[in-house]
């Protein structure tokens, strides 16, 4: 593998190419006129009327919170409390944002003497995963925008030769500002270590490693008790090593299964699907790609994407935003051997880069939709609280394969538009009393 940079350097029109690029594929996430889940809703009320619910001084100083992201929690504050209302600006914003990750990442192959058309399909590649869509796309990923942007930023420090101390104060800056977001950016260490190995030991990747090492060895030692052993609300923090095999299985195969929303329960509860026949027969295609390319090349595949994963592999679910970090080391990695791979090997890369962009187009699509339902559904279910008096309100969603939208977007959701929910709503089930009706638009409708 290349030991250092034979490019060009980054040239603004890559830059530019890139940034085009994502925003344009990703127009539908952009144009949603709503929001995806529970959490977008919280906080929106955290930030306006609902404010006195949270703490925002405990946000900082509260090591001893399970989720400990004060930089992610007092953005999404201020980015709710000014964009909430205009749900195109705020989708845009994340979206360009995951953009300059993607420029980041072909900036990147660039410094590794990737051909630019390489660097450009690598980077659009990453931005269609199913992973991507859902970070790019869902306000309640601004942490994984965050690190994974502060993991590549120390990609580019550390693919350049610089004084030992300029790259280790860097990565070590770089990773406190991932600290401050979200847990995974302890990888940040790991993955720098795997470049130094498999790059043949560069003395900046090193430096690079034993930069981020050193707050990553911080933060643990305040931290490590209160992640482990805190008591959780959601079942899906859970975590043991016995998971981590079942978890890294689930992120190799998901990518071409271009027809399911969601990574979680994949394994073992749709063991049986057909679907992932395809992909693990697609997954073998790939492995033998990389090892046409070298046993480096393979080596890098397997290590580089369980280093990207790090933590999440050990918790008891897997989600689509937590392998926004692998998709960039598996794309990447993909752009870079393309030219070491021979015409069997182009084949492969191709037909797997369909099937995860295909996948990542449904994905894309469907929170479009959910994006519109909530739109209307939210005021709709607001009017309705309000005109209740202080009675409970029961509803009932007309189609039965919507159920689970409203399920998360009435989920804890303390008020809207001034409107106090909370546990004012009840969502029933198909055939239970009810006293409306959510129409497959998402408005409410009394029963008669």
């Amino acid at each position: 593998m290349t030991t250092i940079s034979t490019g060009n350097g980054p040239q603004w029109r890559l830059w530019l190419a890139v940034l085009a690029a994502v925003l344009l594929v990703q127009a539908p996430l952009i144009l949603n006129p709503g929001y995806f889940s529970h959490d977008e809703l919280q906080w929106a009320a955290f930030a306006g009327h609902d404010a006195r619910l949270l703490d925002r001084g405990h946000l900082w100083s509260g090591l001893d919170t399970f989720q400990y992201r004060p930089l992610t929690f007092s953005l999404w504050l201020l980015l709710s409390q000014h964009l909430f209302d205009q749900p195109y600006l705020f989708h845009g914003l994340l979206v360009a944002w995951g953009g300059l990750n993607c420029v980041m990442l072909a900036v990147l192959l660039r410094r590794f003497g990737v051909a630019p058309m390489a660097a450009f399909a690598g980077a659009l590649v990453f931005a269609l995963t199913p992973f991507a869509v859902q970070a790019h796309g869902w306000v309640g990923t601004i942490a994984d925008l965050i690190w994974v942007g502060c993991a590549l930023a120390t990609g580019l420090l550390a693919q350049r030769l610089r004084a030992p101390l300029v790259t280790a104060a860097g990565a070590a800056l770089l990773t406190a500002i991932g600290l401050l977001s979200k847990e995974s950016v302890i990888v940040i260490p790991a993955l720098a270590t795997v470049a130094w190995l498999l790059l043949g030991r560069p003395r900046s990747w090193l430096y690079a490693a034993i930069g981020g090492l050193v707050p990553v060895a911080v933060y643990l030692a305040l931290r490590l008790g209160v992640i482990l052993f805190a008591p959780r609300e959601a079942a899906n923090y859970g975590w043991s090593l016995d998971f981590i095999p079942v978890r890294w299985l689930e992120y190799q195969l998901f990518p071409p299964i271009a027809t399911r929303l969601g990574i979680t329960g994949l394994l073992p509860k749709a063991a049986g699907d057909a679907r992932l026949w395809l992909a693990a027969i697609v997954w073998l295609a790939l492995a033998w790609t990389f090892w046409r390319a070298g046993a480096r090349w393979l080596l890098a595949f397997v290590l580089l994407g369980a280093a990207a994963l790090g933590p999440v592999l050990i918790l008891a679910e897997s989600a689509n935003q937590y392998g926004y970090g692998y998709a960039a080391a598996v794309a990447g990695l993909g752009a870079a051997a393309w030219s070491r791979v021979g015409r069997g090997g182009h084949v492969v890369l191709v037909l797997a880069a369909l099937l995860s962009a295909w996948h990542g187009v449904n994905v894309m699509r469907r929170m479009h939709q959910i994006g519109e339902l909530q739109s209307v559904f939210s005021p709709s279910l607001a009017r309705a609280v309000a005109a209740s008096g202080n009675a409970p309100v029961r509803i009932r969603a007309t189609d039965p394969g919507q159920h689970w939208i409203y399920l998360r977007l009435s989920h804890e959701i303390p008020s809207y538009d001034g409107v106090p929910i909370g546990d004012r709503v009840v969502l029933v089930a198909r055939g239970a009393p009810a006293d409306f009706v959510i129409g497959r638009d998402g408005a409410l409708a009394p029963v008669r």
